[in-house]
């Protein structure tokens, strides 16, 4: 039997390496208002509580909310349009969802990449896999809000006692644990193993072979 009947994951950072072309946008952005740009390091470090959050942290301390929303409105366009310029799957994570699903366990990403752009990369890189997608939207609370985990549990007809959340950050442990799910962290995205096992996860893995196999019981 397996371990999980059902594997509910993160985007950024777990299953779609966005960090490049997430730095593109935010530096697009910072030129056209005349800001000092930012690292890929910096960025990786912003990201994983919404668009809106990462823009907000990428701006210089003390910068106004008007000119906060004319930086996201400039963000928005330009990364839904250069999204998958440099950004593709990380290893065996194509392989373990075609496995998965094969295995009659059935999937769903939970993300708080914007929920077109992130219905848009799930369309392109894993057409077929996932069995429910939700991305950030108005009148849904962002993770770590178990709100976009309990419905995409609701619309799979599971319950939460037999899913695990996959992710790469303390957004995503915190959201497994507000959510009343195991988390599996991975090694591979945009946090240390370090900075992972201070969460304490039930699992830290550093393969998607790993993540498979604890799945799968």
């Amino acid at each position: 039997m397996p371990g999980y009947k059902v594997a509910i994951f993160d985007m950024d950072g777990t299953i779609l390496n966005t960090l490049d072309d997430m730095t593109v946008a935010c530096n697009y952005t910072l030129d056209l208002m005349g800001m000092p740009r930012r690292t890929k390091d910096e960025v990786r470090m912003f990201v994983g509580n919404g668009i809106p959050k990462l823009v907000e942290r990428i701006a210089p301390e003390g910068t106004d909310k008007e000119t906060l929303k004319k930086m996201l409105d400039a963000f928005m366009p330009f990364y839904s349009a250069h999204s998958m310029d440099m950004t593709g799957p990380y290893a065996g994570i194509p392989e373990l969802l075609k496995r998965l699903k094969d295995k009659g366990i059935k999937l769903a990403c939970v993300s708080n990449k914007a929920d077109a752009v992130m219905r848009k990369l799930c369309d392109v890189f894993f057409a077929g896999f996932f069995d429910d997608a939700e991305g950030e939207r108005a009148g849904v609370n962002k993770k770590p809000a178990p709100d976009m985990v309990w419905a995409a549990l609701d619309k799979m007809g599971a319950k939460k006692e037999e899913a695990v959340y996959i992710g790469d950050s303390n957004v995503d442990f915190e959201t497994a644990v507000n959510s009343g799910l195991d988390c599996i962290s991975v090694t591979w995205g945009f946090r240390t193993r370090e900075s992972l096992e201070k969460l304490g996860p039930k699992f830290i893995v550093d393969t998607a072979e790993e993540v498979f196999d604890i799945i799968m019981g």
